[in-house]
C-alpha cells in the first residue's frame, strides 16, 4: 500500500511538465520534469524513488545532465539527470540505468526499462 501511495504521489505532483517512469529490478523511480515543453536544460527536476522491497520512498530535487558544445557551456547531447541528497548522488541515464554512489561507493548500479 505505501508503494502505490507513494507512486500516486510522484504522479499527481507532476502538476506542470511531464513525467517518466523508470522501473529496475529493484526500484520505481518517477522523473517529474516541471518545465514545459522544449525547455532543454533544467534544475527543476523532481526523483521520486521508490523501493519494490520496503515500499520506503524519497523525493530529491534535481537537474538535467548534457555534454556541452566546445564554447563549455551551451547543453548538447541529453546523458539524464542528476540528483544529490547529503553525500549520496543518484544518477538516472537517458538509456534507463540507475546508479546511486556515496562518495566513490557504489550503492546501487541497475538497469531498467522506461515505461512511459
Amino acid at each position: 500500500m505505501k508503494f502505490l501511495l507513494a507512486l500516486a504521489f510522484a504522479v499527481l505532483s507532476a502538476t506542470s511538465g511531464y513525467s517518466r517512469t523508470l522501473i529496475t529490478p529493484s526500484f520505481v523511480v518517477v522523473i517529474i520534469n516541471n518545465e514545459p515543453e522544449g525547455v532543454v536544460s533544467s534544475d527543476n527536476i523532481f526523483y521520486v524513488g521508490v523501493s519494490k522491497k520496503s515500499g520506503d520512498s524519497i523525493k530529491i530535487k534535481g537537474q538535467t545532465v548534457h555534454t556541452t558544445d566546445a564554447d563549455g557551456v551551451t547543453p548538447s547531447k541529453f546523458l539524464g539527470f542528476m540528483f544529490k541528497k547529503d553525500d549520496v548522488t543518484y544518477f538516472v541515464s537517458e538509456e534507463g540505468s540507475l546508479r546511486v554512489t556515496k562518495g566513490k561507493k557504489v550503492i546501487v548500479n541497475e538497469s531498467g526499462e522506461w515505461v512511459d
